[in-house]
């Protein structure tokens, strides 16, 4: 913040810092101030210049003079003129009852008595003149639009004329940037500042530390410095000087630390929303004290709020702790997806079932495994009439071996098994995916090496019948043989959830540009490396099952298309913001995976969406009686569902989308990046095919004429080339848009 005193010295306005209320109280009533004021509101206005004079926008000069300074404080002064004594009581209220939003820190009526001089906290994102749009749109008064400057002062008037004054005010510091432009860089002396919108650093990094899985441990440091860091910057001015002197080092040397920082602010400069929604939250009257050994605290229990979470979802998160809430809700919501088979979304006016593919990655012994005995509660439904449909099989397969040799034999079953093996044959999973009766599929594997194993040859079958079911398009497979399975699926329905490590995700995933990878929700788990063991570890109880259970009975009988317009909504506009991020980082993989985590997210959301009615329903009439309400009123589910809509459920979309979008940067942006810039890539009308063409094209100069193109034509594909053959050679290239025409006639390479 900032009040300062003006005065004069050898002729020059100088600045001097008012330190405590008890100072500026006695320079407001001292002296001569109070008979100034009462002559000047009296007719004697040429007193005015004999008053106190402060400044609170600005910093002295290194000199400490007033003149040209260009050093913005974290308050501006406000000037409101020209008021009648009709419109003052109403205005002063009006401020006063928008303090808290306003961030007043002083309000005083001016001297002659007919307006009122204000002090607010700097928005530091705005100039100087922006600021005071901003406060006169929100107070509904004009400001004196002569005093907009950040050097411009203000005649005090005394204690009595002294509406509000609040502390913080005598705070010195100061914004980076000018009256101009806010945010310029400086040295790291004038750089380190305390607050960011009048909220400790501290307390910002300690709640990030709250949002993402508590204060690091010895073993973790460099990784989760490097994310704090990487966040931190986009409210330090990418400084990395500034980031060393607020960032704690949690015990690394210095030179460890600049090379964590260093490493972190080469990146391309991208924002930070969690850093936004952190700010935003700590900036709100609500918030708690936030206490900074608090590792219990999730990511969850700050952004989605567990609270907020309906049942199921809820009692997933209880049962495996809030560390891993991100990792189970990614999850369980292909379980619940299978489980609403019926239910189908409009996104961007394509309508799909809620499609879901999942993996889960994190090192051995992160405890993945406690992921399994939820996912198995979730579809203990289905598993139960899957073990009835094995049995019968079991008892097929009996019988077709003891007629092995007899003229009758049993007649072939296909029974709708839902809950498929991924330790399985390309027939053998076809033929299933092919008898459930239209109806999702569901795999689950705790090891995704499973697949990796059991797929190597055929890992492409693998990706191209997941890419289809996650856009629940046609699937066909046909073979010569009457033995051999044959398959024609109008819709192909199977969610899948996979737990695995990173070198495990990468065996699974083995081509990063054919749509696999974009199409699979990621989810890590947190660093355990140098965690300690609970006192009672995260287990899954008989009332949290018995909950999942009965919103897994429920989601079977809700069938039918639906349009979630505010979800939509939410999603395109968070689709936007990533657009113009990307577009002004030039991150093409960044543009290009935001269009499938968009509907992913807005296909989770709404499986926590159709889980809120459930419970709404349970709450209500019952387990038995929701069930019948569902029956009876097959369309009440849509009437709820678009009342869940709620801003807290919408809040969810963002997290999630964020989340799923860093995960898939995080482990794929390199080997995408080189999957571009591979010569067998082909995008456009760029050829992977190489030619003799493609070589006098690498040998020639950037630029160069039509005779040097026939020399080198000449050289390498022989002495028949035609001077036709070339210019057909150099037309197929500017079509290309590999060489344009210069000015004399000759050719300039584009790239």
């Amino acid at each position: 913040m900032s009040c300062h005193l003006v005065y004069y010295k050898d002729g020059a306005k100088m600045m001097r810092p008012v330190l405590s209320r008890e100072e500026y109280l006695a320079l407001r009533n001292g002296g001569e101030q109070r008979q100034l004021v009462q002559r000047i509101r009296n007719g004697e206005e040429a007193l005015k210049h004999k008053l106190q004079q402060m400044n609170y926008s600005c910093l002295p000069n290194e000199d400490d003079t007033l003149k040209g300074s260009t050093r913005m404080s974290t308050t501006v002064g406000m000037d409101i003129d020209h008021l009648s004594a009709d419109e003052m009581p109403a205005i002063r209220e009006r401020i006063l009852s928008k303090k808290d939003e306003l961030g007043l820190l002083m309000l005083e009526e001016s001297a002659r008595g007919g307006g009122y001089h204000l002090v607010f906290a700097r928005k530091s994102e705005l100039s100087q003149e922006e600021n005071l749009k901003w406060a006169s749109e929100l107070i509904s008064v004009a400001y004196d639009s002569g005093a907009k400057d950040i050097t411009r002062v203000f005649f005090t008037t005394s204690g009595n004329e002294l509406i509000y004054l609040d502390d913080a005010i005598f705070e010195l510091e100061e914004v980076l940037g000018t009256d101009d432009t806010a945010f310029l860089k400086k040295d790291a002396a004038v750089a380190c500042q305390n607050k960011f919108k009048g909220i400790a650093y501290k307390d910002i990094i300690a709640e990030f530390w709250r949002r993402t899985g508590g204060v690091p441990n010895t073993g973790e440091r460099n990784k989760r410095l490097h994310q704090l860091a990487a966040n931190l910057r986009s409210i330090c001015d990418d400084s990395e000087e500034w980031l060393l002197a607020l960032m704690p080092n949690l015990g690394l040397p210095d030179h460890e630390m600049r090379s964590i920082i260093h490493s972190a602010c080469k990146e391309p400069t991208k924002g930070s929303r969690l850093m936004d929604q952190i700010v935003a939250a700590l900036a709100t009257s609500t918030y708690d004290t936030i206490d900074t050994d608090d590792q219990q605290l999730s990511i969850i229990n700050s952004q989605l709020s567990i609270k907020k979470l309906p049942q199921g979802v809820k009692d997933s998160v209880a049962a495996v702790g809030p560390e891993l809430a991100m990792p189970i809700i990614t999850a369980v919501c292909p379980c619940i997806g299978a489980l609403a088979t019926g239910v189908k979304l409009d996104v961007h006016g394509r309508v799909r079932g809620l499609n879901l593919i999942s993996y889960i990655v994190g090192e051995f012994a992160s405890r993945k495994g406690d992921i399994d005995p939820v996912v198995d509660a979730w579809m203990s439904e289905v598993s139960a009439m899957d073990e009835m449909y094995q049995q019968q099989e079991d008892e097929y397969r009996r019988k077709k071996r003891a007629s092995k040799n007899k003229k009758e034999q049993p007649e072939e079953l296909k029974l709708p098994v839902r809950y498929i093996a991924l330790n399985n044959t390309v027939a053998n999973l076809a033929e299933r995916l092919a008898n459930v009766e239209g109806k999702h599929a569901f795999s689950f594997t705790p090891e995704a090496d499973t697949v990796a194993q059991k797929w190597r040859s055929a890992m492409s079958d693998f990706s191209v019948l997941l890419r289809q079911s996650y856009d629940g398009s046609r699937y066909d497979r046909e073979a010569k043989s009457a033995e051999a399975v044959n398959v024609h699926i109008k819709h192909l329905l199977w969610n899948v959830v996979m737990c695995g490590t990173p070198d495990a995700l990468y065996r699974v995933v083995t081509n990063y540009t054919d749509g696999f990878q974009s199409r699979i929700a990621l989810s890590q788990t947190p660093d355990n490396t140098y965690a300690k063991l609970e006192d009672k570890p995260y287990v899954l109880t008989d009332r949290q099952t018995e909950r999942i259970q009965q919103v897994a009975h429920l989601l079977p009988l809700m069938a039918g298309e639906v349009v979630l317009q505010k979800l939509e909504t939410r999603g395109r506009a968070w689709l936007e913001k990533i657009r113009l991020e990307a577009m002004m980082n030039d991150d093409r993989v960044k543009a290009r995976e935001r269009f499938r985590t968009c509907v992913t997210a807005q296909r989770m959301v709404c499986c926590l969406m159709l889980c809120k009615v459930c419970e709404q329903l349970i709450q209500k009439h019952g387990l038995n009686g929701a069930e019948t309400q569902l029956k009876q009123k097959p369309y009440l589910w849509k009437e709820m569902l678009q009342k869940t809509q709620t801003p807290a459920m919408l809040d969810m979309y963002d997290v999630i989308a964020d989340q799923l979008l860093d995960s898939a940067l995080y482990y794929f942006r390199d080997r995408i990046e080189n999957a571009y810039r591979s010569r067998d890539y082909a995008a456009g009308n760029s050829r992977s095919r190489r030619s003799k063409n493609d070589t006098i094209y690498e040998r020639l100069d950037v630029q160069f004429s039509f005779d040097q193109a026939m020399q080198f034509s000449v050289a390498i594909k022989g002495a028949d080339v035609t001077r036709n053959s070339v210019q057909q050679m150099l037309k197929n290239w500017r079509k290309q848009g590999l060489v344009s025409l210069t000015d004399d006639g000759g050719y300039r390479k584009v790239s």
